[in-house]
């Protein structure tokens, strides 16, 4: 009885039918077990080479790997459209951007970032699990490294991130400017409303295939993979929740961070608090 296709949104759809959204979102996304393997090894050798675009990880997946008898087709369909993910450098198919959309100007360029709720990045990240896979988006303090809101779901759609990005503000406040990458979730008329509705608030984008530019979430990415994910993959999604609940638990509150001199997120983010008070 739930469409995705409806003029009604998911959201208002589970409330007048009374069915929890965890139904609809926590299902894992199902892929032929080829495609499974392919994926968790972008996904992993991305972290390490994110320069490297769909071309790039065909080559090596045929000669680093052995996979001779797949074809790049079957390569851009994981790396562009499953996964989501964008080159660092730019290419013919770096960016999912909707060019029906307006682009932001990148403001963190040469921004001195020394408080809370000053800049606030966000994204989206594939997550690999036993039996399928789904999308983790999280949302970090950039001064205090603390993650103020995260979110998962089987599908990459602006009410997702919106509802996110919504929750973080109802908690912790706006912040001064929220810095996204260039995809269509964030370039929708949804998402920008929700974060321009006011004059609180102003939205940077990415220059096109610079990853670097949201570099502070794409850190955390590899810390809850390597540290949490890879280790024990999901079996589900109410387990993949319980396993990203507790890292985020464990990387706001107790993990030192070298980047703010071995504090803990929790550390400035909630000095920064008192400050406020």
């Amino acid at each position: 009885m739930i469409s995705k296709d409806h003029s009604i949104s998911l959201k208002k759809q589970c409330e007048l039918l009374s069915v929890h959204r965890s139904g609809i979102y926590y299902k894992p996304v199902k892929e032929s077990e080829l495609n499974l393997e392919l994926m968790r090894l972008i996904d992993e050798h991305y972290l390490e080479h994110p320069e490297k675009g769909a071309p790039q990880m065909f080559k090596w997946l045929k000669r680093d790997k052995g996979y001779h008898n797949i074809n790049h087709k079957r390569v851009e369909r994981l790396y562009y459209k499953v996964m989501g993910l964008l080159a660092m450098q730019p290419g013919k198919h770096t960016s999912k951007r909707n060019k029906d959309h307006k682009i932001y100007p990148y403001l963190l360029r040469d921004l001195k970032i020394d408080r809370k709720n000053q800049v606030w990045q966000t994204d989206i990240s594939y997550i690999p699990m036993e039996k399928g896979f789904m999308y983790l988006t999280a949302i970090i303090d950039v001064h205090s490294r603390y993650i103020v809101n995260w979110s998962i779901s089987n599908s990459m759609d602006a009410e997702w991130v919106s509802e996110c990005m919504k929750e973080a503000f109802d908690i912790h406040g706006r912040p001064e400017i929220v810095n996204t990458d260039q995809g269509s979730q964030y370039t929708s008329d949804e998402f920008t409303a929700l974060i321009l509705n006011d004059k609180l608030t102003r939205l940077s984008m990415d220059g096109k295939g610079r990853a670097t530019d949201n570099a502070f979430i794409e850190r955390f990415w590899r810390s809850v993979k390597y540290e949490k994910i890879y280790l024990n993959p999901p079996k589900d999604g109410l387990d993949l929740f319980k396993k990203v609940a507790e890292y985020i638990e464990y990387y706001n509150n107790s993990r030192r961070h070298s980047s703010i001199e071995d504090q803990r997120p929790i550390d400035l983010f909630s000095k920064q608090l008192k400050a406020v008070a």
